[in-house]
């Protein structure tokens, strides 16, 4: 039957795209295609939040389309742990440990995610060793990675790093769509030091602010400042 044949072809394309995640790289197809049959595809608008800090976690999301940020929060402030882009896994910490997620995760774009569920996930971690061990290796990667990131917070001053910040995204002579709440939640810092520390770079006639614009004046002394 021409529909059989349909449905058939979708899930080995599925199951073939799940074979491109790290986590599950090596997998039996035929281990992938159930594993593709009973997790779930959704599409989300930006700003959609899958979960909050200290919830417990039943389920493991895979990015496959947009984008996704995870972070802390505190109040106003926003601490931004990673940006995502697909294929990533996100929501791991759910399945070590207290099994409670230690961060919030939202859409910054609309974005197709794939949903696993803990059922699915648990069986997968039984039959393939080899997957609980790259999930533990994702947790470790992400865990250095956070703090290497508090070291630079903490013993590494403000200015040079957002210039070196606004020298990765200028285009030209311009840095479009990048507030100082952007650049906040980027170096995980509160906002009124980046208030204080892009008035200095303006004061110097090193840069030029308009709204969520920075204009670069003088390329080769915010190099300098980037490396002081």
């Amino acid at each position: 039957m021409p529909g059989h044949r349909s449905v058939r072809s979708a899930t080995l394309v599925e199951a073939a795209s799940l074979s491109r995640v790290d986590l599950f790289k090596g997998l039996p197809a035929s281990c992938l295609q159930a594993l593709e049959q009973h997790s779930e595809v959704r599409d989300y608008g930006s700003g959609h939040v899958f979960f909050r800090t200290g919830e417990t976690g039943m389920r493991l999301f895979l990015l496959e389309k947009g984008r996704v940020e995870t972070f802390r929060g505190s109040g106003k402030h926003k601490l931004i742990i990673a940006e995502l882009k697909p294929p990533a896994i996100f929501g791991e910490m759910a399945f070590v440990g207290q099994c409670m997620y230690h961060c919030s995760a939202q859409t910054t774009q609309d974005s197709t995610i794939r949903i696993i569920g803990r059922t699915e996930l648990d069986a997968l971690l039984e039959d393939h060793p080899i997957v609980t061990r790259r999930l533990l290796e994702l947790v470790s990667e992400r865990f250095v990675r956070v703090l290497r990131d508090l070291e630079a917070t903490s013993f590494r001053h403000l200015l040079p790093r957002i210039a070196g910040l606004i020298l990765e995204r200028v285009s030209g002579d311009c840095v479009e769509d990048l507030t100082h709440k952007d650049i906040a939640g980027q170096l995980r810092v509160y906002r009124e030091s980046v208030t204080t520390a892009i008035g200095e770079l303006r004061k110097a006639g090193i840069i030029a602010v308009d709204r969520k614009r920075i204009r670069v004046l003088d390329h080769v002394r915010l190099e300098r400042a980037s490396r002081e």
